[in-house]
């Protein structure tokens, strides 16, 4: 039975070492019930990651939001995370899925590779990523991956498909139609006015 968790917006952290503003923006985002939220930072401070994931970890419970960390399975677990997510150099998928057990949610990076897609599926993976789908800001030098590689996935892979790199509510539709599940989105929401608003109207795109 598919996992009715992967399904809707895919919210992801901006990257800050200021952990009271971090949260803050957590918080009011949260408000917008979005599917999943991914804890991302490429901070070098060990013990400031740790703190702001356990700070974040909290707030998805309290608001009932499945809890992912980026990169570290480590830290996923330190943590109590609901899943991690992982890319072509944050260890080995298989080691990854008996570490995290059947219940925890694994996600795997792909970039715009689909021989990596199938790999992650065979792996155990709940979920795999495409992207960039469209330019970034967050990772401007990122690889594109086009939508025919959503209409593909849809059609030849068992798992939810996760779209990721420039979605925004205006270009969101077109992702969703190609055959992705999730959107993952990082500055369309955080950098709205109201965060928690911007996330529930990616919401009912998946309500129509």
């Amino acid at each position: 039975m598919p996992d009715t968790r992967l399904r809707g917006l895919y919210l992801i952290t901006p990257d800050s070492p200021d952990t009271t503003t971090l949260v803050a923006q957590v918080e009011r985002a949260l408000r917008g019930q979005p599917a999943l939220l991914q804890y991302r930072s490429k901070q070098r401070d060990a013990a400031l990651r740790l703190g702001q994931a356990r700070q974040i970890a909290a707030l998805c419970r309290e608001a009932g939001v499945p809890f992912i960390v980026n990169d570290s399975l480590e830290l996923a677990l330190a943590t109590d995370a609901d899943g991690v997510h992982l890319g072509r150099e944050d260890g080995d998928l298989d080691a990854a899925r008996r570490a995290l057990g059947p219940g925890r949610i694994l996600g795997v990076t792909c970039y715009n590779e689909w021989p990596r897609a199938v790999a992650g599926c065979a792996a155990g993976a709940d979920y795999v990523a495409f992207g960039a789908v469209f330019p970034s800001a967050t990772k401007p030098a990122a690889v594109r991956a086009p939508l025919e590689l959503f209409v593909r996935g849809r059609r030849e892979l068992d798992v939810p498909l996760a779209a990721i790199g420039g979605i925004t509510l205006d270009n969101a539709a077109q992702v969703i139609a190609a055959g992705a599940s999730l959107l993952a989105v990082v500055s369309d929401v955080f950098d709205a006015p109201d965060p928690g608003a911007r996330a529930a109207a990616y919401r009912t795109l998946f309500d129509a």
